[in-house]
This record gives structure tokens, sequence and C-alpha cells, in this order.
């Protein structure tokens, strides 16, 4: 009996011992998340970057991770000689080729051509304890100290007051970018979503999940016609636009979250108005 039980103890302590590398490999990294703009913040309080239609990447000092924890198969040479700290950043290729950053990442063997066209663009020092007018300036001399050309930093700049804001915003959209992001200049990193951090659109966005695969009619017969998702309040609607004529031979699986844009909600029904389907949740990686 007495060897039965050293047995049981020795497997519950090797489990114990094993479980949470296993664990940890797959938890999702802490992020610092970003509230919508509002007309009443005080602009001058913070730095502005354009919004890149990338990729959310953390690198954890070891190994690159998705936003969901997820590990990122990169080249070895693409990591090389970067720092034991955290740094937080966006896997981009270039405006508008979202769907080739994220063919990229998913690769379970990476390719080396493929990731020649991708750069890190490194926003933030998640482990460093100062505010982010301090991190941004560490954060500029790491990337020049490291010196490669795929690892860079997002620029940051002031803008005097929201005219000049909504200008560049205009500016930014005008030339297919996605919008802008706000950093507090006095935050504290903190892995929460808050008003340290804010993004800026023409137009708001959400994720829903898909419930079903609505058949098309006319030009679109044999292919998707929209899809049926709910929203994390429970609200079901038809999403019918935005796809290309691959993706509505192909739509996102049932059970997959899609991001969608949208301008406002119709007061009557609460559903999104003119909601288009931009692409799988990138956090699902």
């Amino acid at each position: 009996m007495r060897s039965l039980l050293s047995k049981l103890f020795l497997v519950l302590f090797l489990i114990s011992f094993f479980t949470p590398t296993w664990a940890n490999e797959h938890s999702a990294p802490p992020l610092m998340l970003a509230n919508h703009y509002r007309e009443d913040i005080v602009v001058s309080d913070y730095w502005v970057s354009e919004k890149l239609d990338g990729v959310r990447a953390f690198w954890d000092g070891e190994k690159l991770l998705t936003r969901s924890g997820e590990r990122i198969n990169a080249p070895t040479w693409f990591t090389a000689g970067w720092p034991t700290h955290a740094l937080d950043g966006e896997l981009w290729v270039a405006r508008g080729q979202f769907s080739a950053a994220v063919s990229i990442v998913r690769q379970q063997t990476a390719n080396d051509e493929q990731w020649h066209t991708i750069k890190f663009m490194a926003f933030d020092l998640p482990s460093h304890s100062g505010t982010f007018d301090q991190r941004n300036v560490e954060l500029n001399q790491i990337i020049a100290t490291i010196n490669q050309p795929w690892l860079q930093q997002v620029k940051q700049f002031k803008v005097g007051n929201k005219i000049a804001l909504h200008a560049e915003l205009n500016r930014v959209a005008k030339h297919g970018g996605e919008g802008l992001m706000l950093h507090r200049g006095s935050s504290l990193y903190q892995a929460v979503r808050n008003d340290d951090l804010l993004k800026l659109k023409l137009f708001d966005d959400a994720e829903a999940s898909v419930v079903a695969h609505l058949a098309g009619k006319g030009k679109y017969a044999g292919m998707l016609g929209a899809l049926e998702v709910v929203t994390p309040s429970g609200l079901h609607f038809e999403l019918g636009s935005g796809y290309s004529d691959e993706e509505r031979r192909n739509p996102p699986p049932i059970g997959s979250q899609v991001t969608y844009r949208y301008n406002g909600f119709n007061e009557k029904t609460g559903v999104p108005r003119f909601a288009r389907f931009m692409r799988i949740r990138e956090g699902k990686l």
C-alpha cells in the first residue's frame, strides 16, 4: 500500500512539474488593448501613429506569439539578435495586405522567401516600468541598436488639435490605411482595455461568431449569399456584403469569429447599419 501511494505521489508531482510549461505555451500574452476614440479626449496628451492592418504579435524574449497565445513559426534569422525582454507590435506587409500577412503567419513551416516580405513593426515595451513617453525613447534606441530592416519602430507623432487629428485620419485613409492609434504619453503599460490606448477610424468595427451559411442567389448561386452571425450580446443578423468571390466559394467556417465594419445602428432593431465583412478575426490565429 505504501509503495502504491509513493508511486501515486510521484505521478502527481511529475504532472504538477510539467503542466505549467505546457499550459503557458498557449496562454494569451498580457496585451494593452484599445478603446474607441471619443471627441472629449484631450488630443495633446497623446502620441499618434498609423493603425497598421497586420497581425498583432508579442515577442516574449524568446519567441513570437499571436494575441491568443499561439506560437508563430518565424524563421530563426527573423528574430536573431532580438532583446530578451518583451516587444509589442504588428507583423505587417503593407497597406491593404492583411490577408498576405495572415497567410505567412499561419504557416506551420516558415517560408523564408515570404518572410522577407514581412516586417515586425514594434510600438511598445510591455515589461518597461516607465511611461509611454519614456518607453518610446527606449524602443527607438533598441531598434537602432539591432539595426535590422525587418524590425522597425512604428512612427509616433503629435498633433495640435482635433482638426489636425481628423485631417491625418483622412490622409491615411486616402492612401489605403486603416486608421490611427493614440497612445497616452503619461500612461504605464497595463494589460487592460482603457483610454490609455485609443483607435480612430472612419468607420466602426466589431466581432461576431458565424452560426450559419445562407445560400446565394442569382450570380452567387452555389456560393455564399450571407453569413448569419451572432454578437457577444446575443444579437443575430445577416452579414451579406464585403466578400470576394473566393470568400463566397470558401466562406469562414461555422464557429469562427469574423470582424465586420459598420456605420452606427438601426434605432429600432439595434442591428449594425451597412455592415460589411472584413476578415476572419485575427486574434483567433
